[in-house]
């Protein structure tokens, strides 16, 4: 065999995707994320999936292990080496209040303490000549103090680095000869654009995850190594490609946004197949909710990401999925303040203890314990049976930590009204979600589909939805496992970027064109360390603005840059984010440019994701059972989907469950199923 492996370790589930090129089907594996060692987690689910270690050619590796240690600031003791003058940088950092009414703000403090960020004389000038040579013996004196410390990683950017990195390499060849067990990274090994601050937030933010990603990169080869794995490893990146295990070692914060990457790509392969122009990729899992932008088959891919958001925290400049997020998940626990006011999230009690039905030990009541209160989803039928559900204690828990604390009473239908409150303002929190990636970025959100998926999509697809105008909803062959299968469609994929301030006159065009001939030859040397002999197909973004402003959009162009099809992309973009251009007499300029090399690799194709019921088949409803909607209960069928053949038709109120997700349609809603398997629900008002 040469099973090709897709593993998803989220913050509840991790999510296995195994296809068998022989029969060219996928089979898949779900179980709970094991936070002590997270590979126990995928290789129990590999088990389950049928996949052994030994016969499997290679393995791609999607994680939160990122995200989730910034925001738990769980990093290693990291130190920063700037320039002098410069040690204050991530403190400082644009200088901004984002929330001038709010009395007490405070910024997240940097990951670096002030204690352990050193200076050193040199100075590279913005043209990228060298102003002051490197204190070679000014850098050996911060030696002392940085072992008295006892740093795991050492961060090094200098100013104006991104113009000439001959500094920052000589300072790193340096640290890690004389601490050798410590993790040493460089501002211009991940990013060669502008701005000293997100440059230095970059470099700090690389190196406290680094040893953390070492470790378990290190571990995670050895352990599958251990049951006879030969085959190939690769990390998805946030830029929506997959990279080789040791390229993620060296760039961590290429992982920021691992997690949710898959699903996105699987989604704009669906819509592609399925002819739709605009779709909202919604992925909702046991701990957050995320939305994406797939406009014709692609989605758009931001330069800078803000970890914890941009009022409170830190930017990494690195290409990142343009994708917001939110704390509303199937583990977010529903609760009351000391006001009476109910609150959902962001807080989850995840895989460790998880919900309280799932009966290990969780006592505060989630969202999923309100679906199964509300009949929306069954107790016997949870992951095809293998996890049951309490609707008891879960109804307990409602009753005691939120209905009788607002005031609501001890009857079982105030608990049912408040489990409905949860549930209502878990759609509205997801609401403004994917109101945030779209109106706010000058999209009619009823002009797009909405795609839902994850283990919690499909249940508020409808809902959400309805909420929003939403006409279509789509719910994709396997939900449950959807982004674990999208890391299976995922190609070999990475940005190399330049900044450079360039206008659209001739000498100007002549500038970018020399400057795009030597990233693309950055770009294929990059692709063949990296992808070996898969070719590389290669395309092209300029960062523009006019003269003057501060902030810039990504254009797209093809080939040679030419000045009026550059100024008209422009033009043509900005018009379509903030609603008007200002014409060529603001003097349209380039920033910077963005080179990104794609190379395929083996793939399954969409049908072997899941087959539906063979065509002509008469299924039947498996129950009935008593489903809560907005008026009231009603007995509702339940249909398993597995038995749903393409061109099947029926109108809600109704249930369809499978493994790992449920769909849900309210009062008028008609789905059908189509073609690849996906059900198609007209959402009605």
């Amino acid at each position: 065999m040469a099973y090709l492996v897709a593993a998803d370790t989220g913050g509840t589930f991790t999510d296995i995707a195994v296809y068998d090129p022989a029969s060219r089907r996928i089979r898949f594996g779900k179980t709970l994320t094991t936070y002590g060692n997270l590979v126990d987690g995928v290789a129990q689910g590999m088990a389950e999936a049928g996949a052994e270690p030994a016969e499997t050619a290679s393995l791609r590796h999607g994680t939160t292990h990122v995200i989730n240690a910034f925001l738990q600031r769980r990093g290693a003791r990291t130190a920063l080496v700037a320039t002098r003058g410069f040690r204050d940088v991530l403190e400082i950092g644009r200088g901004s209040r984002p929330l001038p009414f709010e009395l007490g703000f405070r910024r997240d403090p940097p990951l670096v303490p002030r204690a352990l960020r050193l200076e050193v004389a040199e100075r590279i000038a913005a043209d990228g000549s060298v102003l002051e040579p490197l204190d070679e013996d000014g850098l050996a004196a911060l030696l002392p103090a940085l072992r008295a410390a006892e740093v795991q990683a050492v961060a090094v950017s200098f100013l104006n680095a991104y113009a000439n990195p001959v500094h920052e390499e000589r300072a790193a060849a340096l640290l890690r000869a004389a601490l050798p067990g410590a993790y040493v990274t460089t501002g211009t090994a991940l990013t060669r654009e502008w701005f000293e601050y997100e440059r230095s937030a970059t470099a700090a933010a690389n190196a406290y995850v680094g040893p953390a990603i070492a470790s378990y990169a290190k571990g995670f080869a050895e352990r599958l190594g251990a049951e006879g794995f030969a085959g190939g490893l690769a990390m998805m990146g946030s830029n929506g490609g997959v990279m080789p295990f040791a390229a993620a070692v060296e760039r961590p914060v290429a992982l920021v946004e691992s997690g949710p990457i898959g699903g996105v790509i699987a989604a704009a392969e669906y819509a592609r197949a399925l002819g739709l122009p605009r779709v909202v990729a919604f992925d909702m899992g046991g701990t957050t909710a995320k939305c994406a932008l797939v406009e014709e088959g692609g989605f758009a891919v931001q330069s800078t990401y803000w970890v914890g958001g941009y009022a409170r925290g830190f930017p990494i400049r690195s290409p990142v999925l343009d994708i917001v997020e939110v704390g509303a998940g199937g583990g977010s626990i529903a609760w009351a303040d000391a006001q009476g006011r109910l609150h959902v999230g962001p807080r989850s009690a995840g895989s460790e203890p998880g919900p309280v039905a799932f009966g290990r030990g969780g006592t505060e009541p989630t969202v999923t314990d309100a679906n199964l209160v509300l009949g929306r989803i069954g107790g016997a039928s949870f992951l095809g049976g293998r996890l049951t559900l309490d609707a008891a204690a879960a109804a307990a828990a409602i009753r005691d930590k939120v209905a009788i604390p607002l005031g609501y009473g001890e009857g079982a239908e105030a608990t049912a009204r408040v489990a409905r409150g949860v549930l209502d303002l878990a759609t509205t929190l997801m609401a403004g979600a994917v109101k945030e990636i779209t109106v706010a970025r000058g999209h009619d959100v009823r002009d797009f589909a909405l795609m839902a998926f994850g283990g919690g999509g499909p249940i508020f697809g409808a809902d959400l939805a309805r909420e929003l105008g939403i006409p279509l909803v789509i719910v994709p062959p396997q939900p449950g496992n959807f982004s674990a299968a999208g890391m299976l469609l995922a190609g070999a994929r990475l940005d190399v970027a330049r900044s450079l301030v360039a206008d659209l006159s001739p000498s100007g065009m002549a500038s970018l064109a020399a400057a795009l001939e030597a990233l693309e030859a950055e770009a294929r040397a990059a692709a063949q360390r990296e992808f070996g002999d898969v070719a590389a197909r290669l395309s092209h973004q300029a960062e523009m603005r006019y003269r003057g402003q501060r902030h810039a959009v990504l254009v797209d162009f093809a080939g040679a840059p030419e000045a009026t099809a550059l100024c008209e992309a422009f033009e043509r973009t900005y018009r379509a984010r903030f609603g008007r251009s200002l014409g060529v007499d603001f003097a349209p300029e380039v920033v910077g440019l963005r080179v990104i090399a794609e190379g395929e690799t083996a793939r399954p194709d969409l049908a072997a994701i899941s087959p539906a019921a063979p065509p002509g088949s008469s299924p039947c409803p498996i129950a009935h059972r008593p489903l809560h909607g907005p008026g009231g209960w009603t007995e509702a069928p339940v249909w398993r989907r597995e038995s749903l053949p393409v061109g099947f038709a029926l109108t809600g109120p109704a249930v369809i469950e499978e493994y790992g997700a449920t769909t849900l349609l309210g009062p008028g809603d008609r789905a059908e199923i189509g073609a690849l398997g996906e059900i198609t629900i007209r959402v009605a008002a």
